[in-house]
Formats: structure tokens, C-alpha cells, sequence
């Protein structure tokens, strides 16, 4: 048979809906039970893609309104505040500005009572939360790493949650100032958050109060920022999740940003939280789009789709769907546009999210939701797909014609399928072996540089000397960082290499390896190993240099397939081309991936979702799928 078919971005809050590979979240929790948690990947809305940070307390409750009127019947459940909730909305105040953050007297972020009315006489979101609740919905926040800058400013003394007071130990009350590691700011918001410090019981202390202030105002989801990729901190993450392990009620527990995500770096936190983000921001571009397929490739071919997570499962998050009224990254009003992705780059977009199992978080204003965005992310087979269905995986065996050319595509992990490209220095986990690539290299006595040991004929390397110290800060911590080193671009010039971009990235951007003034900053404060290691202290990651690809995969096709819950197979096609292409695949190479399924010489039923066209094959499916879109077919093969 041959079938030949012509073929909000971020809500400061939004909703999202949690699919595993079996069962589906329970639409109520109930205090003092404990179901499996995070069952299926989340589905909710989150308020930044469609107001950034300037959302009000009256525009997040017309929105939770409507989700829970028109998308709670289709399991969106969670509503999300992202975003800087605390700030005052005032001239001056931006993303990363100083000192127009709203603190209580333990140096703990409140809601900014001018966007945020009912937050008024210390009540937090809890007036919110419970309006939330009653709609039948879950509460969700945004907060970054740490503590703020403008609580480290104000030496604000911590709160002791057990006895209601400062917290005091070897006889001296303890301060943001004594827990604060400046050098460990946000590297892209470093006049906003720096780490804790959670060696010491004072940090711990901190953080206790934050999550368990959290838990008081009724937050259901809490999504940690500028903890994870890039600026990954997993002493926080390993210390936050302990807390929320211990609630009497579950919170669910999201990790950001994405940039340069490995699995490898993945499995060393997945255990301890319910979602974790995989790329940078995802914005309404096509390439954003191209940006997740071979990522999520990798974390399918890791396993790490629904494993093991807090108190249940865990899942690799494609970040939220920039879709219908949205306003513009950095944007501090909106919103006011539509989508830039057109109906079959959406669909796209929503099949691999679907097909990956990512939370499906949508990020349009909703009071603006339209029809063909509505029909588009409440489809029953998408929801059915990301909910419910197995053994999700990239399929490899497909081909091509167009009018152009005649291609078959290859496993990734053959010779032929492996893509040359340029070279980028990438960050993974140092228990990564292919991070000992390091080593020294003599110019004349006083100068060295650092080069990558791969056999190249110009291999990349870095002029080190040791870090210049502040005034005043070398005997505080010479021990700490005793054996780190600046890693300069080239000799004589002031610009050090970065581990963590100083700007928040989009997917479709490289993070690691740029450059900026040297200062005393861990983000640029390097250890070299004996293994030939190269570690950052900022995040502890290790350099590696990597290949990559120039606009992956704008002239490739791909293709998903998954089981479902009733014996169905879900076959998808991407065409990530700049034409029409047709695609194809042979029943018998489905076979080869499901063996179980017996499907080699019985005719399949198939049903492809977006063209509407239903019929039986015994051998070939093939498509002509539009240029940036894609077909699904539904298979019933007996």
C-alpha cells in the first residue's frame, strides 16, 4: 500500500499536564496519601511566554479561569506564576536589576504587593492558591538559585523554622552574608541570585525556610531556576529535594535551564526531581524547533522517559509550547503578537513533545486562545501519546524522495549516519571519560596554555594563569580555590573563558565557551586534573570539546515511534526539510524494533491524524509531508 497525501509562548505562569508510562495523576492529591508521583508527564500553563514578568494577580486568575473551564476536561491541570513574581513593576526595574525585589524580614522573596493585591499583610500566595484550588487546578511557581543579591545587601538574618526565630549556632546569629557565595552568582543574573552555601547548617537553614514557606502558601509545583545545564548546582538541588521529600503534601519538583544537557549530567539528578528541562529557552522560531530532535533523541536512546524521580517518576522537559498570543523574549509588556511558527511547524512542534513524552506546558495567553490552537493542543491522540504510551524512541529506518534528490537515512550511530561539523566547547559531567581530554602545554618558562589531547591538526587551546583575587578577598579564599585557574583567550588579553553564558540562552543557541572581562567570578575559575579533567567551579561540570553541526538538521528528515496502551503502534514523520519531501517506511523495519508484535507479513489498519485518511497496508507506508511538518499515523496491525 502507498498513501500519498499532500501534506503564548511563555505564560508568567502555565499550565501543564504530567504523562508517565502508566496511569495518569490522580486529579486530586490528598494530604496524608502518597501516589505515585508525577505518573504521567505534567500538563499545565506557565505565564512568561505570553506576559514574561509582568503578569498582575487579576491576569493569572482570568487565565486559571479558563484553563480550568475549557483544558482541565483534558487533564491541563497546574497554573504557573514564572518569573520574577517579587519584583516591583516600576521604572528602572528589568530582568536583571537591583534592588526593586520585594523581601520579608528573613531575606525570603514575597509577591510584589502591586501586581499581586491579596499578598498583602504577610499572606504570601496563599490567597491565590486557594482561588486556584477551588477551580479544581494546582498552584505552581518560579524561583531561582539561592539567595538574592538585594538579601546578601541587606545581611538579613535567617529564619530557624523549628523555633520560629533567628537562626543562631556557636553562639552568634547567623546572616545572608554568612551563607552567600558572591562568587557563585547566576551567571546570567548576577545582580539577582547567588548560591547558598549548604555545607553550612545557616544555608541549609535558609533554604528550609524558602521551601516550607512555599508548602504553607499551598504551592503544588515549583519550578528551581539557574540551577541546572550550564549553571547546574547540585548540592541545592540534592538539598531541595530532601526538603520537599519530607512534606506531608507532594510539590513537584522542575529544574532550569537546559543549555548543554547531557543524559550523563541528567542521571546524577533525575532521581531527585519530577521534570528537569533539557535545552535553553524555547521561543516561536523554527529553529527552536530543530533544536530539540537530536536531544531528545538522546535522552529516549539514555532511557531516562519516565525514570525513576521524587517520589515517583522524572521527565526530560522540551520546555513550553510558544503558541497562539504571545509577547517577545525580554519583553517587560505584552502580550501582543501571534505564534511566528505557522499551522505545520505547530504541529510539528506539538507531535515530538507528544511522541518524547515532555510536560506539555503551554504559554499563550489564553482569554486570546483561538481554535486551531485550542483543536491543536487538546488533540485526543497527541494527549493519548504523551500520556499513555511506550518504548518512545527515534525510528531510524525511514527514506526519502523529493525533487531533488533520493535519500535513506540512517541509524545515528552507524559511520555513514555520524555528521561532521564545526568544533564548541560543551560542558558534561565530569564522571563523563570523554571530559579527560586535557592537558598542558609549554610555550617558554612563564606561559602555558591548556589544549584538548584529540588528535586534530590545530587543536583548541586556552593560555591559563591563576586567577587575579579581589582586594581583600585572598586570605578568605585563597585555600578554596587554591589550584584554580583563568583560562584567557589569548596572551595578554583580559578576556576569560566563561563556563556559563552571561546571557539566558534560546534552544537553538550553544552555551559553553564565551568570553568576558576576568574577574573573580567561579564561572571562570577552571581546576586542571591529573585524568585531564577540566573542572569548573562554578558548576563543577568538566570542559569537553565537541562536534557539532552548522543549522542541525534543517535538511534531514526524522521520525518517532511509540506503542500505545491498546496494541496500537504511533509512527511519526518529521520533515525537517525546506520543500515537500515524501517519507517512507517498511512494515517489516517496524518489525525490527517490535519484535514482539508479530507484524511481518499481517496487514495493518492505519489512521494518519492530520490528513484525516484511514486504509491497510501490508509493506509500505509513505507520505508527502509539507515542508516543517508532519504526519502521524495510528497503527492496528492484526
Amino acid at each position: 500500500m502507498k498513501i500519498s497525501v499532500l501534506g503564548f509562548f511563555f505564560f508568567s505562569f502555565f499550565f501543564f499536564l504530567f504523562a508517565p508510562s502508566v496511569g495518569r495523576v490522580p486529579s486530586e492529591i490528598h494530604l496524608g496519601t502518597e501516589p505515585e508521583h508525577a505518573s504521567t508527564p505534567p500538563r499545565g500553563w506557565n505565564s512568561y511566554d505570553s506576559f514574561c514578568w509582568t503578569i498582575s494577580e487579576e491576569e493569572f486568575l482570568q487565565n486559571a479561569e479558563i484553563l480550568s473551564n475549557r483544558l482541565k476536561p483534558h487533564g491541563y491541570e497546574y497554573v504557573v506564576v514564572d518569573y520574577l513574581w517579587y519584583r516591583s513593576k516600576v521604572p528602572g526595574a528589568y530582568v536583571d536589576s537591583l534592588g526593586f525585589d520585594v523581601i520579608d524580614e528573613w531575606g525570603r522573596p514575597i509577591p510584589d504587593p502591586g501586581r499581586w493585591p491579596s499578598s498583602k499583610d504577610g499572606k504570601g500566595f496563599s490567597e491565590v492558591a486557594k482561588k486556584v484550588h477551588s477551580m479544581g487546578l494546582k498552584f505552581g511557581i518560579h524561583v531561582m538559585r539561592g539567595i538574592s543579591l538585594q538579601a546578601f545587601n541587606a545581611n538579613t538574618p535567617i529564619l530557624d523554622t523549628v523555633k520560629g526565630s533567628a537562626y543562631v549556632e556557636s553562639g552568634r546569629q547567623w546572616r545572608a552574608k554568612d551563607i552567600g557565595v558572591k562568587e557563585r552568582a547566576c551567571a546570567w543574573m548576577s545582580h539577582g541570585f547567588m548560591s547558598v552555601n549548604t555545607k553550612l547548617e545557616a544555608g541549609r537553614a535558609f533554604l528550609r525556610s524558602l521551601y516550607l514557606q512555599y508548602a504553607e502558601w499551598g504551592v503544588d509545583f515549583v519550578k528551581n531556576d539557574c540551577v541546572f545545564g550550564d549553571d547546574l548546582d547540585v548540592d541545592e538541588i540534592t538539598f531541595v529535594s530532601e526538603v520537599l521529600r519530607n512534606l506531608d503534601r507532594p510539590i513537584l519538583y522542575s529544574l532550569s535551564p537546559g543549555t548543554s544537557v547531557t543524559p550523563a549530567m541528567a542521571k546524577e539528578v533525575s532521581g531527585l526531581v519530577n521534570m528537569y528541562r533539557i535545552t535553553g529557552d524555547d521561543w516561536d522560531s523554527w529553529r527552536d524547533v530543530l533544536s530539540h530532535f537530536d536531544v531528545t533523541r538522546d535522552f529516549a536512546n539514555a532511557k531516562m522517559i519516565g525514570a525513576t524521580g521524587l517520589l515517583g517518576r522524572s521527565w526530560p522537559d522540551l520546555d513550553m509550547l510558544p503558541l497562539g498570543w504571545l509577547t517577545d523574549p525580554g519583553s517587560n509588556e505584552g502580550p501582543h503578537r501571534t505564534s511566528n511558527l505557522n499551522l505545520d511547524e505547530q504541529r510539528t512542534q506539538m507531535t515530538l513533545w507528544a511522541i518524547a513524552k515532555s510536560p506539555l506546558m503551554f504559554g499563550g495567553d489564553l482569554r486570546k486562545l483561538d481554535e486551531t490552537t485550542y483543536n491543536l493542543i487538546t488533540n485526543p491522540t497527541l494527549l493519548e501519546i504523551d500520556s499513555f504510551s511506550l518504548n518512545n524512541m527515534e525510528f531510524p529506518y525511514i527514506s526519502s524522495t523529493s525533487s531533488r534528490r533520493k535519500k535513506r537515512v540512517l541509524p545515528q550511530d552507524s559511520a555513514e549516519g555520524r555528521m561532521l561539523g564545526k568544533r564548541s566547547l560543551g560542558l558534561t559531567t565530569c564522571k563523563d571519560a570523554k571530559a579527560n581530554g586535557w592537558s598542558t602545554k609549554a610555550l617558554d618558562q612563564d606561559l602555558e596554555q591548556v589544549c584538548w589531547r584529540e588528535k586534530l591538526e590545530e587543536p583548541p587551546c586556552l593560555y591559563k594563569r591563576k586567577p587575579l583575587l579581589a582586594l581583600g578577598v585572598e586570605m578568605i579564599y585563597k585555600q578554596q580555590y587554591e589550584g584554580t585557574l583563568h583560562l584567557l583567550a589569548s596572551d595578554g588579553m583580559e578576556l576569560c573563558l566563561d563556563a556559563s553564558p552571561r546571557r539566558r540562552l534560546t534552544s537553538k543557541e550553544f552555551g559553553a565557551g564565551s568570553f568576558s572581562r576576568c574577574k573573580w567570578d567561579a564561572n571562570q575559575m577552571w581546576e586542571l586534573n591529573p585524568n585531564g579533567s577540566l573542572v569548573n567551579s562554578y558548576s563543577g561540570l568538566c570542559a569537553t570539546v565537541d562536534l557539532v553541526k552548522d543549522d542541525a538538521g534543517s535538511s534531514e528528515i526524522r521520525s518517532w515511534i511509540a506503542t500505545g496502551r491498546r496494541g496500537e503502534i504511533y509512527l511519526a514523520f518529521f520533515n525537517l526539510n525546506s520543500e515537500k519531501t515524501v517519507i517512507s517506511a517498511n512494515l517489516a523495519d517496524i518489525a525490527k524494533v517490535f519484535p514482539w508484535k508479530n507484524i511481518k507479513g499481517v496487514s495493518c489498519k492505519y489512521h494518519e491524524i492530520w490528513s484525516g485518511e484511514s486504509g491497510a497496508t501490508e509493506e509500505l507506508i509513505s507520505i508527502a509531508v509539507e515542508k516543517h511538518g508532519c504526519s502521524l499515523f495510528v497503527l492496528t496491525c492484526v
